[in-house]
C-alpha cells in the first residue's frame, strides 16, 4: 500500500476516533452540564461545540476549492453564551460538522495530497491543512473531556486506563491472566 493511501487512512480513523472520545465523555454527563461555565473566561461544552462545528463546517465546506474560513462564518459568535439552545440542537451541530469533515476528507484522493489550500489566505498543504485541523480537534476534544469528567466527579467512567489499572490492563492486553 502506498504512503498516501496509509496516510488517508490513518487520518480517517483518527478523526473518527477523537469524535468517539468526544462522544463517550459527554455520555456521561446530564444535559445541563452542556451549559456549564465555571467562569467567564471558560468555555461551556456547548459553546466548544458550537465552535468546533462552526471551524469544521467553514474548513471543509469545498474544502479544495475556497478558502477555509469563509465569509459567512461568524468565529466571534460561536463563542457567546448559549442561551437559545438544548442538548439536542447541539449534537445536530456535532454530526453536521463531523460529516462535513468526514465527507471531505473520505473524499480525497492520494493526487490531492499535493495540492495547496488557502485557510485565511495563507497556503497550506493538504497534509498540513488535515494535520492543522485534526490538532485543533484534538485540543477542544480534550476540553471537552476535561470539562466531562469535572462535571460527572465520581461517576467518571474512564475513557482509557483507569489509575493504578495499568499492570492489569497491560497484561489483559497481552493476554496474560496473573
Amino acid at each position: 500500500m502506498k504512503l498516501e493511501n496509509i496516510y488517508l487512512e490513518n487520518v480517517i480513523k483518527e478523526f473518527i476516533d477523537i469524535k468517539k472520545q468526544g462522544e463517550r465523555a459527554m455520555s456521561q454527563i446530564k444535559d445541563e452540564d452542556y451549559f456549564y461555565q465555571p467562569n467567564q473566561v471558560t468555555n461551556s461544552i456547548a459553546i466548544i461545540i458550537r465552535h468546533l462545528t462552526g471551524n469544521m463546517i467553514s474548513r471543509w465546506t469545498d474544502f479544495l476549492t475556497t478558502d477555509g474560513e469563509k465569509e459567512w462564518r461568524n468565529r466571534d459568535e460561536e463563542f457567546e453564551e448559549v442561551f437559545y439552545t438544548d442538548k439536542d440542537d447541539l449534537m445536530d451541530r456535532w454530526e453536521k460538522g463531523w460529516k462535513c469533515v468526514l465527507d471531505a476528507v473520505g473524499s480525497l484522493t492520494t493526487e490531492d495530497l499535493t495540492k495547496t489550500v488557502f485557510i485565511r489566505k495563507e497556503p497550506h498543504t493538504i497534509i498540513a491543512a488535515i494535520n492543522r485541523q485534526l490538532t485543533h480537534y484534538s485540543f477542544h476534544i480534550g476540553q471537552i473531556v476535561y470539562m466531562a469528567k469535572y462535571l460527572a466527579r465520581d461517576n467518571w467512567n474512564s475513557l482509557s486506563i483507569p489509575k493504578g489499572q495499568s499492570k492489569e490492563f497491560n497484561e489483559k492486553l497481552m493476554g496474560k491472566n496473573g
